[in-house]
C-alpha cells in the first residue's frame, strides 16, 4: 500500500522533496511539514514509515501473493469471461484466456485438463480477501484521521499543474537515479498513482469481488446491477486485478532501481 520506493525517481517540479526554485538538495520538507525545506539530516532522523504503515504494508503483501495464486487457479477452472448477468459454456463468450481448464466440462480447445485445485483456492482466496479488506480499512481510517494522506499524498501547490506532471514523467523516462532526499518523501507521480490505487482500484476490486457472491447479490442487488450483472462484475474484477498486478510489478522494479535493500529496510524498521 505504501512505499516511497515504488516509483523512486527524481522529479522535475518536485513535491515535498524539493522546492520549485531549485533549493539546495541538502534540504527538504519533512513529511507532515508545511513544505519548507529543512536539513536532510533532520529528515533522516524522522522515521520514514510509521509502525502501522509497515505492518499493513507487509500484511497486504502476503495477502496479495495469496490472492494472486488462488485467483489464478480460480480463473483456470473457467478461463472464459462474459458480460451481463449470466454466463456459461452455452452462452457467447466475451473473451477467453488460451489455457487448459481444470474442469473437463469447460471447452477450451485442449484435449486435456489441468489438476483441479478449485476447492482450497476459493477458500484461501476469500480468507485472504477479507484479511486485506480489514487491513486496508485500518490503513485508510488511520490515514484519514491522522492526516497521513493529506501530508503524504496531497501534492504541493507548485506541483498542481500539467507542467509539473510532464516534468515528473520526463524525469522518470530518463531513468535517472533518485537523490537521497527522495527516500524521505513521495514524488508527484507516486502521489497520484497511490491515490488512484488506494481510492479507486482497491475499492473497485473489492466491490466487484463482493458482487460475485450470491449472498451479496441477494442482499444488495443494486450494487451488482450497477456493474452490469454478476458476469460483468467477474470480468471487471479480472481486469482490475491485472492492473493491480502490473502496479505491483512496477513497484518492485522501482524499488530495485532506487536501491532495493535500503528501501526494503525502511519498510521493515522505519528508516
Amino acid at each position: 500500500m505504501d512505499g516511497s520506493e515504488s516509483v523512486g525517481m527524481p522529479v522535475g517540479g518536485s513535491v515535498a522533496g524539493a522546492t520549485s526554485s531549485g533549493a539546495d538538495k541538502s534540504a527538504q520538507a519533512l513529511p507532515g511539514s508545511t513544505g519548507m525545506p529543512v536539513p536532510l539530516a533532520a529528515a533522516k532522523a524522522a522515521p520514514r514509515h510509521s509502525l502501522l504503515v509497515r505492518i499493513t504494508h507487509w500484511i497486504s503483501t502476503l495477502c496479495f501473493v495469496a490472492l494472486l495464486v488462488t485467483g489464478g487457479e480460480i480463473v483456470v477452472s473457467h478461463p472464459r469471461f462474459y458480460w451481463g448477468e449470466t454466463g456459461n459454456v452455452g452462452t457467447p463468450v466475451l473473451f477467453k484466456i488460451p489455457v487448459p481448464s481444470s474442469r473437463h466440462l469447460v471447452p477450451t480447445g485442449y484435449n486435456y485438463t489441468l489438476k483441479d485445485q478449485n476447492g482450497w483456492s476459493r477458500a484461501l482466496h476469500f480468507q485472504a480477501a477479507w484479511l486485506v479488506v480489514l487491513t486496508g480499512l485500518l490503513y485508510v481510517l488511520s490515514g484519514v484521521f491522522s492526516g497521513y494522506f493529506r501530508r503524504e499524498f496531497l501534492p504541493a501547490k507548485a506541483d498542481r499543474s500539467l507542467g509539473a506532471l510532464f516534468a515528473t514523467l520526463k524525469s522518470h523516462l530518463r531513468f535517472a537515479r533518485p537523490g537521497p532526499e527522495e527516500a524521505h518523501s513521495y514524488n508527484l507521480l507516486q502521489r497520484l498513482s497511490y491515490v488512484f490505487v488506494i481510492f479507486v482500484a482497491f475499492p473497485l476490486v473489492i466491490w466487484s469481488g463482493l458482487a460475485l457472491s450470491p449472498m451479496w447479490d441477494s442482499a444488495f442487488p443494486a450494487t451488482v446491477n450497477l456493474l452490469g450483472g454478476r458476469q460483468s462484475a467477474r470480468t471487471i474484477h479480472f481486469f482490475v486485478s491485472v492492473f493491480l498486478l502490473l502496479f505491483v510489478l512496477v513497484h518492485v522494479l522501482m524499488v530495485w532501481f532506487a536501491g532495493f535493500w535500503s528501501r526494503t529496510k525502511a519498510m521493515i524498521v522505519g528508516r
